[in-house]
């Protein structure tokens, strides 16, 4: 991996720990906002990243069901890695589509 990508995958990973801290607290009950923030993180990593889309959905994803059955035993939380599998395909075939034209060249 080059520089960037390992520069790429430590922001990935801080965004899905904090998107996952976000989720852990009480005060927010919004799967929605969660799943779109997961799904739009993992998508810029895999557009950025342009390689690897199974590595920046499980960095972006992980965080969130790690956390959840860890702190509680929801095993349901296990789809987030479904929505940043979902980010990161998109942002493989964006990444793909635009080219040689990409912002990861």
């Amino acid at each position: 991996m080059s520089r960037r990508e390992w520069l790429l995958a430590g922001a990935a990973s801080i965004c899905g720990l904090a998107i996952a801290y976000v989720d852990t607290r009480p005060q927010l009950d919004d799967t929605g906002v969660i799943v779109a923030a997961l799904t739009l993180l993992a998508a810029v990593a895999a557009l950025i990243g342009r390689h690897r889309p199974w590595l920046w959905a499980i960095l972006a994803g992980v965080w969130v069901p790690l956390l959840e059955i860890t702190g509680g035993g929801r095993p349901e939380a296990l789809v987030a890695l479904v929505f940043a599998g979902l980010g990161a395909a998109a942002g493989n075939a964006l990444a793909s589509a635009l080219g040689s034209t990409s912002v990861a060249s």
